[in-house]
């Protein structure tokens, strides 16, 4: 059977109806043919369906509008209606909890966008928002269906404006698992989190046969829009992984580090970690030093619940790391400098890519754990000309546009506008501590010396004994590690090894904080 029209010797009693159900349903979870699922398998891609089971908790899945079907005609669409138009609908569990979720079936018109699909696709995503649970598009399919014309480009519309009005609402979540051409490339750039697929993904505006008649350029599809391309160069892609299991496992692991929307916070689990567990090896990891590099990373695996976080954005602007991880259970977003690249300045990438984390936590009621260890920006003419004041702009605003509890902890250096920046206390961190080692100043001591005693060093006899003879004295005048705890703009000089304990006992204090930005349509933020 494979219309749903009268036909002669139709059934004509209840369980004949229902037979004829179970024979529709069956066509429809059956897809177009097996070897259209062949097709897909050759490609190293699996089907849909098979993309939704691993999503979503066994049996959980419950499909919205499966025997939908398009009524466009001409070029031939009327003799092909499949079931489900190329796209599913619908929702499950991850964990017990309820997520929705629409999968661009490949195998159907290339998982291209028709007027009927895009509508499945606008009322599983008006259902999440009124839900207020997370929305996850599984992304296979190859634009706009050009036989519906203009019909297709307005669903496009549609989807965008949802996103649009879900942002900050609920977690959007784009995992893409094939081709995501032309303007259908816009909805993942405007969800919280996008997952891609390395070999078998590809996300591009004009795809390479466009590029080179426009250009001349010959590039490869993974060349000019995969998933590597994306998750170091261009920072599209925030998770990068090597086969669809792995990738769609991830997404199950980040879900349940979020809250279902934005009235919730993130879910707590008990931990096996003590609380007051101390970091001896914290003394040994940061050198004294501030010109020796560390990996920040191994800091953060010290201190937060049995040392597991996720790296978001692992593979661009690696001087700043963004992670989500748990401390005594608590969900928490840590964004700290990476001395080990660029020696863990701020520049134009970094800056962008811990806004929009800093944005996400404060959305999603994630309080923000900072760590400092910061020289300034990145000086240079490309960095100027790039727009470094805007871009350094957008992390000062994100940190105070925020109003989940923040905490601020300053290792070593500490110096000039980036450490302002980076959740000082002056721009509304609750609370700020230091360890021994740190430096909080306008700019190092070697600089200041030179410009302050400029004269000076100039008209001694020995003007290098006298620079170091300066250096030293501007050290102990305002660069020792009390300094700024004497003033108050350090709440206290914490023992390193026991930043678990002090951060986990402050965050416990802040759970309750409330704080309300003024009345305002919205900001408007730095571009």
């Amino acid at each position: 059977m494979t219309v749903l029209d009268d036909a002669p010797g139709e059934p004509t009693d209840a369980r004949g109806r229902v037979a004829e159900l179970h024979e529709i349903r069956a066509q429809a979870l059956a897809g177009p043919s097996e070897k259209a699922t062949e097709a897909q398998h050759a490609k190293g891609k699996l089907t849909a369906r098979e993309r939704i089971e691993l999503l979503l908790d066994p049996g959980s899945f419950q499909e919205v509008e499966q025997l939908r079907r398009h009524r466009a005609v001409g070029f031939g669409l009327e003799a092909k209606k499949p079931f489900t138009d190329g796209v599913i609908t619908g929702w499950g569990t991850v964990e017990g909890r309820t997520v929705f979720v629409y999968a661009h079936d490949f195998r159907i018109f290339g998982g291209a966008l028709g007027e009927a699909h895009a509508t499945k696709i606008h009322k599983i995503m008006d259902m999440a928002i009124a839900a207020g649970a997370p929305l996850v598009s599984l992304n296979d399919g190859a634009g706009a269906r050009i036989q519906e014309g203009v019909s297709a480009l307005a669903g496009y519309g549609g989807i965008f404006q949802r996103n649009t009005k879900a942002s900050g609402v609920i977690p959007q979540i784009s995992v893409m698992l094939g081709p995501c051409a032309g303007g259908a490339a816009y909805s993942p750039a405007l969800t919280d989190f996008v997952f891609m697929v390395r070999e078998t993904s590809q996300m591009f505006i004009t795809g390479p046969d466009v590029v080179k008649a426009v250009t001349g350029e010959e590039i490869t599809q993974n060349g000019l829009g995969g998933a590597d391309v994306h998750a170091e160069t261009s920072g599209v892609c925030h998770f990068a992984y090597d086969d669809e299991e792995t990738c769609i496992a991830e997404v199950r692991y980040l879900l349940s580090l979020l809250p279902q929307n934005n009235r919730e916070n993130p879910p707590r689990v008990e931990s096996t970690d003590a609380p007051d567990r101390r970091g001896e090896v914290l003394l040994d990891l940061v050198p004294a030093d501030g010109n020796r590099p560390y990996d920040m990373a191994k800091v953060i695996e010290e201190i937060v619940d049995d040392g597991d976080y996720l790296e978001v954005h692992e593979r661009w602007a690696r001087n700043i790391i963004c992670a989500l991880a748990r401390l005594d259970g608590q969900v928490v977003g840590i964004v700290a400098n990476q001395p080990q690249s660029l020696a863990g300045v701020l520049d134009i990438e970094a800056s962008e890519k811990a806004a929009r984390f800093v944005q996400m936590c404060d959305a999603f009621n994630i309080p923000i754990v900072t760590f400092l260890d910061v020289p300034g920006f990145l000086p240079g003419v490309d960095q100027e000309h790039g727009g470094i004041i805007r871009h350094g702009a957008k992390l000062l605003y994100a940190y105070c546009n925020a109003t989940v509890p923040r905490i601020s902890l300053i290792l070593r250096k500490a110096y000039g506008g980036a450490y302002i920046v980076m959740d000082s206390q002056s721009i509304g961190a609750d609370l700020t501590y230091a360890w021994p080692t740190n430096e909080i100043a306008v700019m190092g001591a070697e600089g200041a010396a030179n410009v302050i005693f400029r004269r000076q060093i100039a008209e001694a006899e020995d003007p290098e004994a006298m620079r170091q003879k300066m250096v030293k004295e501007y050290k102990s005048e305002l660069m020792h590690p009390y300094y700024a705890a004497e003033r108050g703009l350090v709440d206290d000089v914490i023992d390193p090894a026991e930043t678990r304990e002090v951060l986990i006992k402050s965050l416990a204090m802040l759970q309750t904080k409330h704080a309300d930005l003024p009345s305002r349509k919205h900001g408007n933020p730095p571009q």
